[in-house]
């Protein structure tokens, strides 16, 4: 299982192209199939990398497992598209699942995005006024829009936009997963499917492949696409596939008239039926309804024909067009035909694999931290060999296991010293007394050390999380500290790391000092220290032991480094949440209980029995009488 990572962009493209090898997407929308056939493309294009990098899911955030081929990847999944944008500047493309209720205002903030270029909106029926609106923002800006109502688009062996094309036999069967010569673009998404068929019968295969969608506004035009595919020297002639109704068509037709498109263009434009009805009729698009003689087919096709378009007398000879064009162009010498590509083997789903009984299975456990396969064990992608090599020790093996990051040597240096600080406080604590009750019970080192890590709790050692969870609660809130003192005592609360039965303002814990210190000389934030520090002033006005403790010094020094090395606050506030600073607690003493078990080993201690005389026995003289 492998996490997929980010990249650079490489350089800057062509105004004429928007999706190329290279093209790196941001999924809206936990479209769960598209988003794997969009992967399956990649697989059998033989991209380098996925071209999904993220997924916006606003009901959930985590990872999405998927497959790379036969081999399974993670693919990051947050709640908001500012997240993703931030996470993945390498991306400039978004294919958007919204709902038509959300497609506007999302569309809308990638169009505002600075690193997103362009947008595919997929839902159908999106207000007229909201598509204006964002067409506007994408002229503005430089920006592309396809759709909406577009099943999306494609860039032969290149990318896909969501479920274009279909499955991926009829993909290899249209040779869309190589680049071809012909570029097109339609009004129709049903239908791009079989134009994707028909040029591959008839040329070397599609280029490119745009459907603008059905909408009477669609965000981009025929023009627009077809601008760009004359300026690309790569592709050698069009095809443009309009319907009934608008006349985006005749921009194209005066284009060609006055030689700014000079490649061949085989044209049609389908509804030609629409005449032999009696009444206006509306089509299954948006845009399909034929509001005068202009907007007709037969109009439009008659239009393209004299601008110098090949076009057919039916759809039905469509594909002889497009032969014809492209075999005069071959014989013209002004291209040569770009030879077929075997495309790699198609791993197939489990559930088409069984009947097949060939199968791809899922793995069934997720590991990110470590790998022990290969001649070398490796930390977060680091060999165990160069662990020893560059001495990154005790704190810098946490920092690759627990946070997958390369600590800085500060952050290295303050685990260690938690780990130094927490590992004994003597027999008498709960838990070192559990374990060495255990151990004289004759139970061995690992049974024994369970018993005294069982009682790590709220009461024990617990202090750690606690005032970690307390003093970031009322600091991330935005409360100042007397806030803080005033709220917990009206809910009759203690505040977990403030208070000492022995140590005070006049007679410190020399571990806090120790802790403080360096934390004032070498972190690089410490708002959370300086806030326990502002509480500890109120409190021991108070009463003088109510100082801060290392147990909450701990907690909050925690916190504090987890923001210096990159978390954001409410990341740490996820760690506090899920009781992970325990564990530095847990990991410092359990080196103390398994001292005391050996000592108690060595010893051969017998097995331990309370005193009578430590006991005080109230047992009451008869029983309460149940009536």
């Amino acid at each position: 299982m492998t996490k997929t990572k980010k990249t650079k962009k490489s350089g800057k493209r062509p105004d004429y192209i928007i999706m190329d090898k290279n093209t790196k997407a941001i999924v809206f929308g936990f479209q769960q199939r598209a988003i794997q056939r969009m992967l399956d493309f990649d697989y059998i294009c033989r991209r380098e990398e996925p071209s999904v990098t993220c997924i916006v899911n606003p009901t959930r955030d985590g990872m999405h497992k998927c497959f790379w081929g036969t081999k399974e990847i993670l693919i990051p999944m947050v709640k908001t598209l500012k997240e993703a944008t931030k996470m993945h500047p390498e991306a400039d493309f978004m294919v958007n699942f919204a709902s038509f209720r959300s497609a506007y205002p999302t569309s809308k903030e990638a169009l505002e995005s600075k690193t997103i270029r362009s947008v595919a909106i997929i839902a159908e029926g999106v207000p007229e006024q909201r598509t204006k609106e964002l067409i506007k923002i994408a002229n503005e800006k430089n920006k592309w829009i396809i759709g909406p109502a577009t099943v999306g688009g494609i860039a032969a062996g290149s990318f896909r936009i969501g479920n274009t094309a279909g499955m991926l036999d009829n993909i290899v069967a249209s040779k869309l997963h190589r680049q071809g010569s012909v570029a097109y673009v339609s009004k129709s998404g049903g239908l791009s499917n079989e134009l994707n068929n028909i040029i591959a019968m008839n040329t070397d295969g599609v280029y490119e492949g745009v459907a603008i969608g059905g909408d009477r506004y669609p965000g981009s035009t025929f023009i627009q696409h077809m601008m760009r595919y004359e300026k690309n020297p790569d592709i050698k002639m069009m095809v443009l596939l309009g319907e009934v109704g608008g006349t985006d068509e005749y921009e194209v037709v005066e284009a060609m008239k006055k030689g700014k498109i000079k490649k061949p263009v085989v044209a049609w434009c389908i509804g030609t039926c629409s005449k032999v009805f009696p009444a206006e009729v509306q089509f299954g698009h948006a845009g399909a309804r034929a509001g005068a003689d202009r907007e007709t087919s037969d109009a439009k096709n008659k239009a393209l024909k004299e601008a110098g378009a090949y076009v057919p007398t039916s759809f039905d000879d469509f594909d002889e067009q497009i032969k014809k064009a492209y075999t005069k162009l071959v014989k013209s010498g002004k291209h040569k035909p770009i030879p077929d590509v075997e495309p790699p083997t198609i791993p197939l789903d489990y559930a088409v694999a069984l009947k097949q009984g060939i199968i791809r299975r899922p793995a069934n456990f997720i590991a990110t931290i470590s790998d022990d396969r290969g001649d070398e064990l490796r930390y977060c992608g680091i060999k165990i060999s160069k662990i020893f090599e560059e001495k990154w020790g005790l704190g810098g093996v946490i920092g690759l296991l627990w946070f997958k990051k390369d600590l800085p040597m500060w952050a290295r240096e303050f685990i260690e010293r938690v780990v130094l600080l927490t590992a004994d406080h003597g027999p008498a604590v709960s838990g070192a007394h559990n374990s060495i009750v255990a151990a004289r019970a004759g139970k061995d080192l690992i049974s024994s050390l369970v018993s005294g890590l069982l009682t790590i709790g709220p009461r024990f050692g617990g202090a750690v999380q606690g005032s970690a969870d307390h003093f970031t609660k009322y600091l991330y809130a935005g409360h100042e500290p007397s806030f803080m003192v005033k709220d917990m005592k009206n809910k009759n609360a203690n505040i977990q790391g403030i208070g000492h039965r022995i140590k005070s303002v006049t007679n410190p814990d020399v571990r806090v000092t120790i802790m403080k210190d360096f934390a004032k000389k070498n972190f690089p934030i410490t708002e959370t220290l300086d806030y326990a520090l502002a509480v500890e002033k109120l409190t021991t006005a108070k009463r003088n032991n109510l100082i801060l403790n290392v147990d909450g010094c701990i907690g909050v020094l925690c916190c504090d480094m987890l923001r210096g090395i990159g978390y954001t606050r409410d990341q740490v506030r996820e760690f506090v949440d899920l009781g992970i600073l325990n564990a530095f607690f847990v990991l410092g003493r359990s080196i103390g209980f398994m001292g005391h078990i050996m000592d108690q080993k060595r010893l051969k201690a017998g097995l331990y029995r309370h005193p009578w005389d430590d006991i005080d026995y109230m047992m009451p003289d008869k029983p309460e009488k149940v009536r």
